[in-house]
């Protein structure tokens, strides 16, 4: 019997990311490769990339550079990016970087395993030249669901095999993906759709994740359920854009409808909704958002700045008092309501005026977290060929000032909640660090997380009623009360 192939995935980047290399991990266990999670115990190691901004593709290249490092001393032979770096840059990535045996695109994730088995037997899989991917699927939104032959991560096409492995989901639709979970974490992401039709002058994602489509609800409840059998009890929403959900369906009020059924998913206990665009929220999508029962009242608004030149320049709506509006809105129906947010500084034309508007912004929103990043020209984006760019060194000074002035402010946000009861997941329980978990308000990864005075009893994946009793930054020190009610 020959000996199994093996393989370990790398993942870097969003949430996006985690869900495509479970969906890659799926096709390579129903092919069968056996997953390991050290690259150095893997005959191939998989680095899936991200290629958001410059400090997320420079990881991305150290990544591939650290597992080729195991050739020389592992039983690793071959190490290949795939993700949206790889799907971005193609042949000239593989140009740039020799030492990764093998640039695959979304195309190749339907072959994943005969390209890896062809880069591990010495042979080259020709890298491709980046496209347009927003070109591969109509104009219409409506007519992108039938599209025969385009790869979309999350929407695999393919005809899945009859006898699925282990641990690998069911498929049980033509847009859904194999799926085998890497880890065993009490929360997961499930994508909601791919690809975004807005065209903000700063980001290049729209070019190499393509145009906007939906996963159908019957897909994602599929998938949820088989979620909840595997442990998991939050689930989190993820695409591009989850305001748009639906409106190539015929109904762009379909999250609303969704939220309450993916709630009523046996075993799920919290549902968690990402990457909403402030210009598209709905009055009835923030009412479901704040009061259906075991959806988070989580709102991770993509602001970007505040102030409207600033805006406009970057292709987006709004301004400071319209976002307040917004915020009290949400606050006026769930006090304790959860929200994040990511801002760029330095975009072209950038005043001292606009920086003002964003910090008068900051100051009144009372935001949990928050990201900033000092703008850097990203390939094939409009703001490119901006003129009025801001020096390197002021750049700085402001990322710099802002990010001061962010941790300041979510620091006194959590202030805010000593004495809050929370309704907290248990996420680990171990001795070094005791028991942590985190409350509707916190997102994994991106937002602060709760310490337990005491882990005695807890046990990762259980809901627990906490009370608040102090904070360290944006993190909160609470103390259990006891497990939360059945809901």
């Amino acid at each position: 019997m020959p000996e199994r192939r093996t393989v370990a995935l790398v993942t870097l980047g969003c949430a996006r990311n985690e869900v495509d290399s479970e969906e890659l991990a799926g096709r390579l266990a129903a092919d069968g490769w056996d997953l390991v999670e050290d690259a150095a115990a893997a005959d191939v190691a998989v680095v899936n990339t991200c290629g958001f901004v410059e400090a997320a593709k420079k990881d991305s290249v150290d990544a591939l550079l650290e597992a080729n490092d195991l050739k020389d001393h592992g039983k690793t032979q071959a190490v290949v990016a795939v993700g949206c770096m790889a799907e971005r840059y193609g042949k000239d990535l593989a140009e740039a970087l020799p030492e990764a045996d093998g640039i695959l695109g979304f195309d190749d994730y339907a072959d994943i395993s005969d390209r890896l088995q062809t880069i591990l037997n010495g042979g080259i899989h020709a890298s491709h030249t980046p496209r347009d991917r927003r070109k591969l699927l109509p104009i219409s939104p409506a007519e992108r669901q039938e599209t025969p032959g385009v790869a979309l991560p999350g929407h695999a096409q393919d005809t899945p095999p009859e006898d699925l492995p282990e641990g690998v989901a069911p498929v049980s639709g033509p847009r859904a993906p194999l799926r085998r979970r890497l880890g065993n974490s009490p929360v997961a992401s499930v994508k909601l759709a791919s690809g975004c039709d807005r065209r903000c002058s700063f980001c290049a994602i729209p070019s190499f994740r393509g145009s906007f489509i939906s996963r159908r609800p019957s897909d994602v409840l599929g998938e949820t359920r088989w979620l909840a059998g595997q442990g998991v009890k939050e689930v989190m929403l993820v695409s591009e854009n989850n305001t748009s959900y639906g409106k190539d369906l015929g109904d762009i009020r379909l999250l609303e409808t969704l939220l309450p059924e993916l709630a009523d998913v046996e075993g799920i206990e919290r549902i968690r909704v990402s990457y909403l665009q402030p210009a598209e929220m709905r009055p009835g999508l923030i009412d479901v958002l704040t009061s259906t029962p075991k959806v988070a009242p989580y709102f991770d608004l993509s602001f970007q700045h505040s102030a409207p030149g600033v805006l406009r320049a970057m292709r987006r709506f709004g301004d400071t008092d319209r976002f307040l509006e917004l915020l009290d809105t949400i606050r006026g129906k769930a006090p304790q309501a959860g929200v994040r947010s990511n801002f760029i500084v330095g975009f072209p034309g950038e005043s001292e005026s606009d920086l003002a508007e964003l910090e008068r912004f900051l100051t009144g929103a009372r935001l949990d977290a928050i990201g900033v990043f000092g703008y850097s020209d990203e390939d094939g984006t409009e703001a490119v060929g901006y003129g009025n760019k801001l020096d390197a060194d002021v750049i700085a000074e402001r990322l710099e000032h802002i990010s001061r002035l962010a941790e300041e402010l979510t620091a006194q946000r959590a202030e805010e909640r000593l004495g809050e009861t929370l309704s907290v997941l248990v996420e680990s329980v171990d001795g070094e660090d005791g028991a942590v978990g985190r409350a509707a308000h916190q997102a994994p990864e991106t937002d602060g997380q709760v310490m337990f005075t005491a882990g005695e009893g807890l046990v990762p994946g259980r809901m627990v009623v906490a009370k608040v009793v102090g904070t360290e930054g944006v993190d909160l020190v609470a103390e259990c009360l006891g497990e939360e009610a059945a809901r």
